[in-house]
This record gives C-alpha cells, structure tokens and sequence, in this order.
C-alpha cells in the first residue's frame, strides 16, 4: 500500500528575487507585498499561511513544466526566508484544509486523469482515493477560489494509506 506527501516548492529557486528592486520584479510579471490579514498569503514553500507583517512575493510559477496539453503556470507566494515544507506522510496542514480545494491527478505522462473539488477538510479522502489508483504518478493542489497552485503531492511507498 502507499500514502501521500505534501511537498511545498524548493525555496531556491525563489531566493533571487527577494535581492531584486521592485521595477525589476515588476518587469518579470512579480510583485512584492507585505501580508496584512491573516489566511490571505499562503506560502507554497512553507506550506503554511504568512503572519501579518511578512515579507513575500507574488510571482509566476511553472507548476507543471511538460510536454502534455496540460503544461501549467500561475501565481504563488513565496514568503521571504521560508524553510521547505516536506510534510510526514498523510499530514494535512491548515495551510489546506481552511480553503476549498481543487485535487488534479496525473499519469506518468503528465495527463490529467481525475480531478475533485472539495473542502480542505476533505481533502485527505479525495488524495487517499486518487493515489490508490496505481495509474496516478502525482497530484496537484490548487486553491479553487482563485486557482492558484498550492502544492504537489507525491506517493509514499512503503506506508499505509493515510
């Protein structure tokens, strides 16, 4: 049997742009902004809301960077400083389940082959019953609201189902 692992991006890749000056974010389509609600600003690094006050950017990312029809982009937040999130397998932070959620599956050939909406609250049955299926190499988790990506989701071997 397996279960799932939520995995937020690698915080690399977004260290560069903090140095940056706010015209030249502007000119690559980013921009920077300071949290000032809380639940407003998740951070897909973290996997973890920002505190009102943080530093983050907006900027687009290639969440699914492939050949398929489904190639995909879109805006994230990425909190200035944040740690890469690698969550113990099954575990479902708050960072999900206080948003509606869209759950996308896809094959090996990074085809779309089932997608949910659901509440957060719901959202470990929907990723339980997509990586039961041995055809699902990965999930994504989108924000539905907005549609903003959220996270991947990868297969754990080895463990019981979550």
């Amino acid at each position: 049997m397996s279960s799932f692992r939520l995995v937020g991006l690698s915080a690399e890749n977004f260290e560069p742009f903090f140095a940056m000056s706010d015209d030249e974010l502007h000119a690559l389509g980013a921009r920077r902004v300071v949290a000032d609600e809380a639940f407003g600003f998740p951070c897909r690094v973290s996997l973890a809301d920002a505190e009102v006050g943080d530093e983050l950017l907006l900027l687009p990312f290639d969440h699914l960077l492939t050949r398929s029809p489904y190639r995909a982009s879109g805006p994230v937040f990425v909190r200035k400083g944040a740690r890469r999130a690698v969550l113990e397998p099954g575990e479902i932070p708050p960072y999900v389940t206080r948003r509606w959620m869209s759950a996308r599956a896809y094959d090996a050939d990074d085809m779309m082959i089932a997608a949910d909406v659901c509440d957060g609250s719901d959202v470990r049955g929907v990723l339980a019953r997509f990586i039961a299926d041995p055809a699902v190499a990965f999930v994504h988790l989108h924000n539905a609201k907005r549609g903003c990506f959220s996270c991947r989701v990868e297969r754990v071997a080895g463990q019981g189902l979550a």
